[in-house]
């Protein structure tokens, strides 16, 4: 293979040029996670997904990757590329895909609008792993470029999972000023058992995210914005079985809003759905590939 297809889609947006943008690519079994990583770099979008057909048309081999490493899950590849895959594959109106993941499998539905797609992903059900302590708060607000009076008094950081561990900290105040200033903030999250933080202003319901070393911040985060919806339902925030929205993107220059709801009761929610439309912005063949490690 020395050719690949892609398509280039913006996630969370009705219009072009807003939204988390994505790169999708189809015919890619050939490729070494290697390649997909370089290829990813390249493309300089916050992730990109790579797709290989299986023996159902409905059903993909699929892998994520961002700008460092291989995902076992994230959320708006797979929104993106349902509603790729529904372009290409299917006239009907609505339709559902399967895409199997390094460690589980997921279902996205999908529909036609008169500007795109709307895409809704079923991330299963939830997990907490645990409240922040207490006594820690000062410490991750001041390696979030916080005050400890702009977390919420009402609710408390807690470790949420999805698919990928958030440490989803609840503020009141102070979104603007927020971002990671300490230069070993992986290390904090891994003392909590976290592996991200998604900063969630409850009043505004909206949301920031970046990579752990702060220098990258992501448009709109569809895994987050489920351990979002999953903790703010748990704790009383929202009402089980009822969509809303939450927004991000708006300090990145591209404004998104992420479809949510969290199906079930607060003490046992069965499955969390994030989603959200889908404008596709072309497509496009890399006509020369990385080269493969001897």
């Amino acid at each position: 293979m020395n050719q690949l297809r892609y398509h280039h889609v913006d996630v969370f947006s009705r219009r072009p040029y807003s939204g988390n943008s994505l790169s999708v690519f189809s015919g890619s079994a050939a490729l070494s996670s290697a390649q997909m990583l370089a290829i990813t770099q390249e493309m300089r979008h916050f992730e990109s997904i790579f797709l290989q057909p299986t023996d159902s048309a409905r059903r993909f081999r699929a892998r994520v990757f961002d700008l460092v490493e291989e995902l076992d899950f994230a959320g708006h590849p797979l929104i993106g590329a349902a509603s790729v895959v529904h372009s290409a594959l299917d006239e009907c109106e609505t339709a559902e895909w399967v895409f199997e993941l390094n460690h589980r499998s997921l279902t996205v539905a999908t529909r036609r609008t008169q500007t795109g797609f709307s895409a809704l992903l079923d991330q299963g059900a939830p997990t907490f792993h645990g409240k922040l302590p207490r006594d820690r708060r000062a410490e991750f607000a001041a390696a979030l470029n916080l005050e400890p009076g702009d977390l919420s008094e009402t609710y408390s950081p807690e470790v949420v999972s999805t698919g990928l561990r958030y440490l989803v900290v609840p503020i009141e105040s102070g979104l603007d000023r927020a971002r990671i200033v300490t230069r070993n903030f992986e290390h904090l999250l891994e003392s909590v058992r976290a592996q991200y933080v998604y900063v969630v202003d409850v009043r505004l319901l909206e949301a920031r995210h970046w990579n752990n070393d702060g220098l990258l911040e992501d448009v709109a985060t569809g895994s987050g914005a489920g351990t979002a919806a999953a903790y703010l339902v748990r704790h009383g925030g929202k009402e089980p079985n009822e969509e809303w929205i939450l927004t991000q993107g708006r300090f990145t220059g591209r404004p998104s809003e992420i479809r949510v709801r969290a199906d079930g009761s607060r003490t046992e929610i069965r499955n969390v759905l994030v989603g959200g439309d889908v404008a596709l912005v072309g497509q496009g063949t890399l006509h020369v590939l990385p080269e493969r490690a001897a």
